[in-house]
């Protein structure tokens, strides 16, 4: 019964404030869902898969599924890039389809800078037969909600060199009302709408030994209606192949890491994270593991991984 009433008010908090974007634990690695400039700069197509299953023994808890594959064109200065995230919480499953495009010049002998656009389609579907609705008179759960379709545009900056990034992005410049609760009584207020998130990230690597490197990372989330994300993270990568570190987001929770090179090509990656907030008395953590695969010309294989 907690469970189900902490459930309850998430939702309730979710309706009459900001919907927030799916939130990832390891965002240094999937990058391109909240920056369209990130596409092709790992000079390399890259194909990313990532499950994250949140506050693990939560009623209704959400469950998060994405995928992704990124590219540069040949012999141009554009990337391409195509991704689905699939964000179920309690009655409600989201799908978000993107498109990325990037282009990148030459900002100094080092650095280079990217600037991209997110085109996107959002399908939204709400089956309010999964609650437990104790009001039968209350007409707001009457209609359920079957793909509702909303476009969206997006917009992205993103700066690097072998070993530093920063990036700014706003991958949804539109604010969407997903729909009227009461469309049939002329009533003005919408159960899911989404504001405007902006992103900045960064990073930097430092080369502690021939063996050893740090990569300390920053990822802040400001939308209206809800209090400042911010994620801090740092991470070892250890003869090339082993990563581990540990991450915080801002009260909210602690996160341990740890990733494996297993060839040139494949890399493997794993995160929990432990709740500091009152949700810790009603779950055990958050899992998220993903995969990435890559694949290199003969010409340009890298000689040893990149860090980001």
């Amino acid at each position: 019964m907690k469970k189900r009433l902490v459930l309850f008010l998430l939702l309730l908090t979710g309706m009459v404030s900001a919907q927030q974007d799916a939130q990832f634990t390891q965002y240094m690695y999937n990058t391109i869902n909240i920056n369209p400039a990130y596409a092709g700069s790992r000079e390399a197509m890259s194909i990313f898969a990532l499950h994250r299953t949140q506050w693990v023994g939560l009623d209704g808890a959400p469950v998060t599924n994405t995928a992704s594959v990124n590219t540069p064109i040949n012999g141009s200065n554009i990337g391409l890039g195509f991704s689905v995230v699939n964000d179920r919480i309690g009655p409600s499953d989201e799908n978000n389809i993107s498109a990325d495009f990037s282009y990148t010049i030459n900002a100094s002998e080092r650095y280079k800078l990217s600037f991209g656009l997110k085109a996107s389609a959002n399908l939204l579907n709400i089956d309010f037969t999964k609650l437990n609705i104790y009001d039968k008179n209350d007409y707001s759960f009457d209609t359920n909600v079957d793909n509702k379709f909303s476009p969206n545009i997006g917009i992205g900056l993103y700066l690097h060199s072998d070993n530093t990034y920063v990036g700014l992005s706003v991958p949804n410049l539109l604010e969407t009302q997903h729909f009227d609760r009461y469309a049939g009584t002329g009533a003005n207020s919408h159960v899911a709408k989404e504001h405007i998130h902006y992103y900045f990230i960064a990073g930097h690597v430092f080369d502690l030994s021939a063996e050893v490197k740090l990569k300390p990372s920053i990822l802040t989330k400001m939308v209206q209606g809800a209090p400042l994300q911010v994620d801090l993270s740092a991470n070892f990568l250890i003869n090339e192949k082993f990563t581990a570190g540990l991450a915080y987001r801002w009260d909210a929770a602690f996160s341990a890491l740890a990733g494996f090179q297993v060839s040139d090509s494949w890399f493997i990656g794993y995160a929990y994270d432990m709740e500091t907030t009152k949700l810790a008395n009603y779950n055990s953590g958050s899992h998220e593991i993903f995969l990435r695969y890559e694949l290199f010309n003969a010409y340009d294989k890298i000689i040893s991984p990149r860090f980001f």
